[in-house]
Order: structure tokens, then sequence, then C-alpha cells
């Protein structure tokens, strides 16, 4: 009506060509008005794409996993929300691909999308206390002999600290980081309630979890962790819960 009025009442203006920058830029507004701002939005973009086996969607940080289902769940790193739609059809193709290709490709497409991660402060480390430090100190001592008998001496000397807090685990190793060494913690409660005997045994399981930080490999309890345990005399596994008995 607006413009059959002025084309009566008066003479209509040449309308001037919007420039292609400018067109681009209202497209990248249009863009981000449709983005998802949380999880049920993220759930119906989902749906408008194919989406269907999914009932609920859940907004995870989760810095190693981006996308995952089980049964009717979804979990999505919520740096998806401002992906463009290529990669919201890229989760949809993934969940409900019919062939494994097809779900690779998907996959690809889904991580090759960056998702900026915040700076993750170290954690901060408990400190051995005072009236354990000799027993700290003969540890570090027996690192360096296990070393020189098993590693041939390749192993870099790192503290071997009394943990009072460890109640689930009998020993720990963590990994080096760029301002901090690696790290060996022995439980308090397995030594007092085991022994030297096997708070050694469990120091050296944790070497060889520094040998597997320190070579390159991953830090876990799989088959290289199993013949390098052999190899040097230990279980593959320590089993013994520290908070028992004995």
């Amino acid at each position: 009506m607006l413009f059959a009025l002025t084309s009566v009442f008066g003479k209509r203006r040449k309308a001037t060509p919007t420039p292609p920058s400018q067109l681009a830029l209202d497209f990248e507004d249009e863009q981000a008005l449709r983005r998802p701002q949380d999880a049920d939005e993220m759930l119906a973009t989902l749906r408008s794409f194919g989406l269907r086996r999914i009932e609920r969607c859940q907004l995870t940080r989760n810095r190693n996993v981006m996308v995952s289902y089980r049964g009717r769940d979804l979990r999505v790193h919520e740096g998806y929300l401002v992906a463009p739609e290529s990669v919201h059809r890229a989760i949809v193709r993934f969940i409900e691909g019919r062939t494994r290709a097809e779900r690779r490709v998907a996959q690809r497409e889904i991580v090759s999308f960056k998702i900026e991660m915040p700076a993750v402060e170290p954690r901060r480390r408990e400190r051995t206390r005072p009236e354990d430090e000799p027993i700290s100190a003969k540890l570090v001592e027996w690192h360096a002999r296990f070393n020189a008998e098993h590693f041939g001496g390749t192993l870099k000397v790192v503290p071997v600290r009394i943990s009072r807090r460890m109640k689930s685990r009998l020993g720990h190793y963590s990994a080096a980081r760029a301002e901090q060494p690696g790290e060996i913690a022995i439980s308090w409660r397995h030594l007092r309630r085991h022994g030297w005997t096997e708070a050694l045994e469990t120091l050296l399981h944790e070497m060889v979890h520094q040998w597997q930080d320190e070579t390159g490999r991953p830090i876990d309890h799989g088959r290289a962790f199993r013949v390098k345990a052999r190899e040097v005399g230990i279980a593959a596994a320590a089993r013994r819960a520290p908070t028992r008995g004995g």
C-alpha cells in the first residue's frame, strides 16, 4: 500500500543499490539472530535440520568431548551455539547418520569448528607436611635407585611427596606441564597400613606412568603399561584399597 501511494502521489525515487559489503553484514546479522541461545533452542535448531531420536539436550564445557549422546540424551559443548548452520547440520548427521562413513565425515566437520577454550589455571598441588619430609626424602632416594635399575637412568628427577588427602588411591603421577615438573604422590594411609615394601611397589608403578609421560605415550594402564610393568617386576594393576586394614 505504501508503494502504491508513493507511485500515485509522488515521483518514485531511484533506489540506491546496497553495496555487497552491506549485504554480507545484513546476512551475518540475520544468521546471528537465528543462532540458538540455550540448550532448548539448540535442540529446536537441530530438530529443524532433521534430528529425531533426541528428546533432551544439555550444554557442557567439557574440554575433550564436544558432542555425545546416549539414548535420548544429547550433550553438546556450549561453544557450538555460535557455530554456523553447516556444523549444526553435521551434528544431526553424526547422530542420525545411517552409515559409519557418513558419521565419520560429519565428525570431521564438527571438530573442524574451533572453539575458544578458556585458559585453565594449573591446579595447586598439595605440599608434604614437615613431619613427612624424611619419608619423602627417602622415597626420592628410592626413585633414583629404581631409575638406574629399571629405566637406565633416563627418567627425570621429580618430587615424591606424601599425600594425606589421598583416600581412594595408593599413589598418583601428575604429568609435567609447561610451568610444573612431573610429580609422584604416595598415600600416607597406604604407607601406614600396608608398609614400606608395598609403598615402594606403588612408587615403581607411578614411575612407569612417568616413563609413559616422558616418552610421549598415553598415561594409562594399556598394553604398553602392562608390558613395562612386567619388565620392571610389578603387577600391572594396583588392586589394594588403602582404606582397608592389613
